[in-house]
């Protein structure tokens, strides 16, 4: 676990203490974000991922479009335009969180901004054999600033890829494509160079050998250290 890498809160204490936790399919992060929205109680809200929304919600009905020709990431064949789609559904989660009538003091989001940029970079540059993914992810992530402020800490779990993987397909119960898993693949080694390029903004916490309840408690500490610190500020 990289403890160093906690991040400062941003200094904007009016808004909700924001965590969100990335990692590639099957590492454990909605098992890991439920537990810690559990742990954290009625200040904390949970935002699920946005592919497991009511299918009845205009988020719902935009990844059952996107899903139609592949569950697994999300490919219908205009990946630009899909990025687009999904990120317009993140800034609309934003929004609806902004209008609640009571603001939470706590927001645990499973996958945030840094999902799209990482796995759409991968299927974009799939098609462009010239295109490097880690620019383009972080050109998604350069776009997004001006309309959605990052989160205060992002928590990037980390596992054996393999076993995440097949931990992955026996969850949805089926094998999955090679394109698929090029795309995991992929989206594994830019979580990692984006946490190594910006260690202020990753805390990153190896799930091997842990159980689901060590991790879960991992993050909630890193939860708790940054609302500490966030209590200072409002007392200085």
């Amino acid at each position: 676990m990289n403890t160093a890498a906690r991040p400062a809160p941003r200094r904007d204490i009016a808004r909700p203490l924001w965590v969100t936790i990335e990692g590639i399919n099957g590492v454990g992060k909605t098992t890991a974000a439920r537990a810690v929205a559990a742990r954290l109680g009625e200040r904390c809200l949970l935002l699920d991922e946005i592919t497991d929304q009511a299918g009845n919600t205009l988020t719902g009905r935009v990844i059952a479009a996107l899903a139609a020709r592949d569950p697994v990431c999300l490919r219908a064949g205009h990946p630009v335009a899909e990025t687009l789609a999904l990120l317009a559904l993140k800034i609309r989660e934003a929004e609806l969180l902004a209008a609640l009538p009571i603001t939470p003091e706590v927001v645990i989001e499973d996958r945030g901004v840094d999902t799209v940029a990482v796995y759409q970079a991968a299927i974009l540059c799939e098609q462009t054999g010239d295109a490097d993914p880690a620019h383009v992810a972080r050109h998604i992530l350069a776009t997004m600033a001006a309309w959605l402020p990052r989160p205060d800490a992002t928590v990037l779990l980390t596992g054996d890829r393999q076993v995440c993987i097949r931990r992955f397909a026996d969850r949805i119960a089926r094998t999955l494509a090679p394109p698929d898993v090029r795309v995991i693949e992929q989206a594994d080694a830019l979580y990692a160079g984006l946490a190594a390029a910006e260690p202020g903004r990753y805390t990153v916490i190896d799930t091997a050998g842990r159980t689901a309840e060590a991790v879960a408690g991992a993050i909630t500490a890193v939860v708790q250290d940054l609302a500490k610190q966030r209590e200072a500020y409002r007392a200085a």
